[in-house]
Parts: structure tokens; sequence; C-alpha cells
């Protein structure tokens, strides 16, 4: 039986107290079978999807090897988006709390290049990316990773679908030999096996079979003319009436009509999808996070690496290209033994499709008739909460905290009436109650936050780019 306690593994007394502090109880099923492997200095391919507990998998041997005295880049985190990237930093940080100053930078495009190079003079133990922005400081050399011990590729089916694979190459050259290299991916293409061939030394493959549980997963499927899926998609949103929802397309021009076509519809939805800029990419991720946006409509490539817990239910608007992406969006719902929900429009011509999936879970799947499901007639509610931008994030030493003590200080917003906090390098952003928005709007306009004041404002609507 394997053993699932963290303090099996040779981690220092202060992690294992860390651990304990931040919930990690017991390893996961990727955890466990990986970490004896990676703690003892191995190469990985690893099989695991967002969700399972990756992250702490190559954050704890990568930690464990640092040398907080020495301020080169030890270590580099490859991912294929921003999103991924900054989530990635953050658990970094969390996890490396038992060890003082330790220092985590992240680079990605989407943002000025000047401030990332002031922030590397000063040295970084761990760099965090996505591959294009690694490689444009690599060029202008501001960034050497002469001394990297561990490399780590996450994501990295979705990095060569995305056409990194000759930049992964150039910043791999940058790095020793002797680095132990980890490399994570929900799938097993071709060229996943050909870049490990290059770049890995005897990897140990560990896999985890990415299952669905059908205890707690309600997969349906509704047959649907290509014309009548915006009207069909209307019908199983009212009928069914989540919380929370993802709604899935395979083109962003599929995105952009669907939320236009709901909005219109008295339904509030966002799209996420690649056209948008990295602000806005930010501010639409974090209202879904924050439960003001209740309907997130979006590609497979912009949500990677959106992670939400307890998510009701998924919509695949458009049926997916492969059973593995299928398994992908499903497992975004029903986590941690709560019942998830999938709903797919699929037409007369796409029933292949159906069958591929049915033959990959080895069990028959219903197809359903629209006509048959009955509509509510009352509208969506709106969302619980609305979310407030502030003009300044982890650049102006602005914690959560500070936010929370300038709306709650002196007789303010009860403290139950605010939600979940976010704050970034420039920006930060806080949910409240939506019937005491209009009231925290102003304290915090007309107060002041450590001391200074920011310029804040309500997100509404959709970000600009996303509506053309």
């Amino acid at each position: 039986m394997t053993n699932t306690a963290f303090d099996s593994l040779n981690l220092a007394p202060a992690q294992l107290r860390n651990l304990a502090d931040l919930g990690y109880k017991e390893m996961t099923d990727i955890q466990a079978a990986a970490l004896p492997a990676a703690m003892a200095g191995e190469d990985l391919i690893a099989q695991a999807k967002t969700g399972s507990g990756k992250t702490a998998t190559f954050a704890l041997p990568l930690l464990a090897r640092l040398n907080p005295r020495d301020f080169g880049t030890q270590a580099i985190v490859l991912c294929p988006t921003r999103e991924l990237a900054t989530q990635v930093a953050t658990e970094l940080r969390r996890l490396a709390r038992y060890q003082q100053n330790i220092k985590i930078v992240v680079l990605c495009g989407g943002q000025s290049i000047g401030p990332q190079i002031g922030s590397l003079e000063h040295g970084a133990h761990i760099v965090v990316g996505t591959p294009g922005r690694i490689k444009d400081h690599l060029r202008k050399e501001t960034l050497s990773l002469d001394r990297v011990g561990t490399l780590v590729l996450d994501e990295a089916d979705r990095m060569l679908d995305m056409g990194f694979i000759e930049d992964i190459a150039g910043i791999i050259e940058h790095t020793p030999d002797t680095r132990q290299t980890l490399l994570f991916s929900a799938t097993y293409p071709d060229d996943i096996n050909r870049l490990s061939s290059q770049f890995q030394r005897n990897p140990r493959r560990i896999s985890v079979a990415a299952l669905l549980d059908d205890r707690q997963m309600d997969q349906r499927f509704f047959i649907c003319n290509e014309s009548d899926k915006l009207h069909g998609l209307e019908k199983l949103l009212h009928s069914c009436r989540p919380e929370a929802a993802i709604i899935f397309c395979n083109t962003k021009e599929s995105t952009r009509e669907v939320s236009a076509h709901l909005a219109a519809s008295g339904i509030e939805a966002l799209a996420l999808n690649g056209d948008l800029e990295q602000r806005d990419r930010d501010q639409v991720l974090v209202q879904f996070r924050q439960q003001s946006c209740r309907i997130l409509v979006a590609t497979d490539v912009a949500a990677r690496g959106l992670d939400i817990d307890g998510l009701p239910a998924v919509f695949n608007y458009d049926v997916p290209r492969d059973v593995e992406t299928y398994v992908h969006r499903i497992g975004r719902t029903g986590r941690a033994g709560q019942a998830g929900l999938a709903m797919t429009l699929i037409a007369e011509n796409q029933r292949y499709k159906l069958d591929a999936i049915a033959a990959h879970q080895q069990k028959q799947l219903p197809l359903d008739m629209l006509d048959d499901i009955r509509a509510g007639g009352d509208a969506l509610p709106r969302p619980s909460y609305a979310t407030l931008a502030i003009a300044g994030g982890r650049k102006d030493k602005v914690r959560p905290g500070d936010i929370l003590g300038a709306l709650t200080g002196e007789a303010g917003i009860d403290g139950k009436a605010v939600g979940k906090i976010d704050v970034m390098e420039y920006a930060a952003y806080v949910a409240v109650r939506r019937d005491v928005a209009a009231q925290a709007l102003k304290r915090l306009a007309n107060g002041k936050i450590k001391g200074r004041k920011f310029k804040v404002r309500q997100l509404q609507g959709q970000p600009r780019a996303a509506r053309r």
C-alpha cells in the first residue's frame, strides 16, 4: 500500500509544519506516485491534469534543493499561459514560506519587459514564465540559467500545441546538463515522447489515470442542429440554473457569439479567448473566481490553468475535437466528492464522437432530445458579488489584509460582506456583496489603503477586445 503521509518524504521539519498549516493532509495520487522519485533527483515524465496536486509534486523537490544564499536562478518553471504561471508562482510562494528570502519572479508576455529586467537585476531563486518571454530575456542577456538545478515543463502538451517547441528547446540549451527535468502533461502525444527523449535522462514515467467518478458526475448529451445551438444552450442554462459554469467552445469566434447571445438574452456571461489583452484576461478570470460573473465562455487554451474549486457545471457548446480534451473539460466539475454536471450539445453527424467518448469510458452514454427539457421561465439571478478593481498591487506593498481593513475599519462594511481578495503585481481585486457594492466603492475611493489613495472602479461587462 502506498504511503501517502508527507512525513514519509525527506522534507525539512519546517516544511512539514508549513504543509500542515496550509492544509496539506496527505498526498494526492500523483504526489504519492511521483514525489519519492522526484525527491531522489530522478527525471520525471508525469501524466497529470490541473487540480491533481501536480504543482506541489514539482515544488517540494525544487524548494528542497535551493540554496537561499545563492541568488542565481536555480530553478525554472515553463508554463503555456500567464494565468497558469501566476497560479504556479502563487502556490510556490506558499510552499516556500518555511524558508526566508526565497525570491520568485514571474516572466510572461503581455507585460512591459522593463520592470521584469529590474526584478532580475536583484537576482531570483526561481523563475516562472512562458517560453516566449523567457526566450526574450535570454536574448537580451538579462537572465542566466547557468546555475539551474531543476527545470519544470508544466502542461507540456499545451505548450507544444501552441507552437513553443523551438522556444523550449532553445531555453533548455541554456541550462546545465546536470539539471533535473520534471515534465508534466495531461496527454502523451508523440511530440511529448520526442521532447522527453531529447532532454531527459532515463525519466521515471508516472501516469495517474484521468478517470471520471460515475457517482458524482452526471453526463448528458443533447442532439441539436447547428442552427439551434444558441437557443439550445440558453434552454439548458435556464433548466439547470447553475451557480457557476464554464461553457467551452472550439474557436474564439464561438466564444464571442455565445457570450453576446447570452447577454442579449439577459444571462450575464464573459468571454475568455486569445484576442483579449492580458489585463482584460486577468479581469475576466478574477470576476469568475470571485463569483461576480456566473458564466464563463472560453476556449480550451484560454481556460488552461484555470482551476475553480466547486465548479457545479460544465457545458460543451462545441463537441471537443478529441476524447482526452472532453475528459479534461468535464474533469473541472464534480471534484472532491461534490456533484458535477456536464452537458454537451451534439449534432446528428457527430454521433461518432459520442461513440468514442463512450468507448473511452467503457459505458453507454444516452443521447437525449432538447425538446424533452423543460426550461424555467424566470431569469437567472444575478451573481451575488461585484468585483472592485484597485489600481495598486504587490509592487505598491498592498496586501489582502490592507484591503479588508480599509473596507471594514471604523464601522465600515461588515466583514461577512467581503468575499475573495486577489492581489496581483500592479492591481488588486476584491469581491463584495452586490447590495453593498456602491457603499464599498465609495469607501475605498474616498479612503486610503496603507496611507495611500488609489483609483477604484467596479468591473462590469465584457472587456473591449472580446466584443469585436
